[in-house]
C-alpha cells in the first residue's frame, strides 16, 4: 500500500537483534510426564486468540488507530487452519477451501482501499462475489499490516532478509554486499524473488556493493530522505510514483552521482513477510496447520 510518511504504524526498514525469550514450564520434570498422560484436551484455537497471541509481542500494541481489523468472519470462530499471503484474492480464498483453512492473513487490504471501506462498493458485483463466498465459508480475514512492520525487528525484513539470504551483510541501515555489478544484483534478485523483469535506472555495468532496501511502498519522501543520508550505490524499492523518486534518482545520475534504481514490485519486496508469518504460526500454534499461498502478482508485462 501507499502510506502516508506521517503514519506512526509505518516503520523504517531497520534491524536489530533479539535474544530468545527464557521459558518457564509449567510442570517439573517428574511430574510433566504423568500429567500429560492423564491431561490431553483437544485443542481449539479462535481466530481472536491467534490475533492477540501475535499481538502481544508488539511494543505499543495494541493500537488504538489501525488497519489491522478482521476484514471478515469474527474472533469467535474456531480455527481449522490458516493461510498467510500478501492479498486475500479470489483465488487464494478457494484455494484455502480446497485445504480446509478457515483463517486468512493477509498483509495488504481485501477490498481495494487501505481502510477496506467498503460502503463505496455496496452495489458492485465484484465485491458482492468476494464477500459472498468468505461469508458462505464461514472464512475469517485479518489484516496484519501495521503490527508485523512494527516487529523488532520488523518481520516483513525478516522474511525478506531470509528469502535473499543476506542477514549477514545488514548493518545500521545498509546491506554492504560482497562487490558485484547491477546487472549480478538484478539477476540475483529475479532468481531469488521469482521475478520476470523488474525496473530500473542506472548501467548494468557499475559496481554495486552498498545497498538501501527500503520494501512496500514508503513513499518517495522517505525512500529520497534516506538515500541522501546513506547515498547507496543502489537503492532497492518495492513500490515508487514515478514522478518522485524515479526523477529524483535520474536528476543525481545526471548531476555525477554514482546510483542505481532497482524496483522490484510491491508483491515481490513483502511477499517473504507472509512467508514470515507462516513460520511464526508454525512455531507457535504447531496444531494448526497452516499454509504460505502467495497471491502472485497482478500485472504482466508484455
Amino acid at each position: 500500500m501507499n502510506h502516508s510518511n506521517t503514519d506512526p504504524h509505518r516503520r523504517k526498514f531497520i534491524f536489530s537483534l533479539i535474544g530468545a525469550a527464557s521459558f518457564v514450564p509449567l510442570f517439573s520434570e517428574g511430574y510433566k510426564g504423568q500429567a500429560m498422560r492423564s491431561f490431553n484436551p483437544i485443542i481449539r484455537t479462535t481466530v481472536g486468540q491467534v490475533m492477540d497471541r501475535f499481538i502481544s509481542q508488539i511494543p505499543g500494541a495494541p493500537f488504538p488507530d489501525t488497519v489491522d481489523t478482521l476484514k471478515s468472519g469474527d474472533r469467535s470462530i474456531e480455527v481449522t487452519g490458516i493461510v498467510t499471503t500478501m492479498f486475500a484474492t479470489i483465488e487464494v480464498i478457494k484455494r484455502a477451501i480446497a485445504i480446509g483453512a478457515n483463517f486468512i492473513i493477509a498483509h495488504e487490504p481485501t477490498f481495494y482501499n487501505h481502510a477496506d471501506a467498503t460502503d463505496w462498493l455496496a452495489k458492485d458485483e465484484v465485491f458482492a462475489f468476494k464477500a459472498g463466498l468468505l461469508k458462505a465459508h464461514k472464512i475469517a480475514v485479518w489484516r496484519n499490516h501495521d503490527y508485523i512492520h512494527s516487529m523488532i525487528p520488523d518481520g516483513v525484513g525478516q522474511g525478506l532478509l531470509t528469502r535473499l539470504s543476506w542477514e549477514k551483510f545488514y548493518s545500521g541501515d545498509m546491506l554492504k554486499l560482497p562487490l558485484t555489478s547491477l546487472r549480478e544484483l538484478i539477476s540475483y534478485l529475479k532468481e531469488k524473488l521469482t521475478i520476470d523483469q523488474v525496473r530500473y535506472i542506472g548501467d548494468l555495468t557499475q559496481n554495486c556493493q552498498r545497498v538501501l532496501f527500503i520494501p512496500g511502498a514508503a513513499g518517495g519522501k522517505m525512500q529520497i530522505t534516506l538515500t541522501m543520508k546513506e547515498k547507496p550505490d543502489v537503492l532497492i524499492v518495492g513500490e515508487i510514483q514515478e514522478w518522485e523518486t524515479a526523477e529524483y534518482v535520474r536528476d543525481a545520475r545526471a548531476k555525477g552521482d554514482n546510483i542505481s534504481l532497482v524496483v522490484l514490485g510491491h508483491i515481490a519486496s513483502e511477499e517473504p513477510g507472509a512467508e514470515f508469518m507462516a513460520s511464526w504460526l508454525q512455531k507457535t500454534f504447531p496444531d494448526i496447520k497452516s499454509t504460505h499461498i502467495p497471491s502472485k502478482k497482478a500485472l504482466s508485462f508484455l
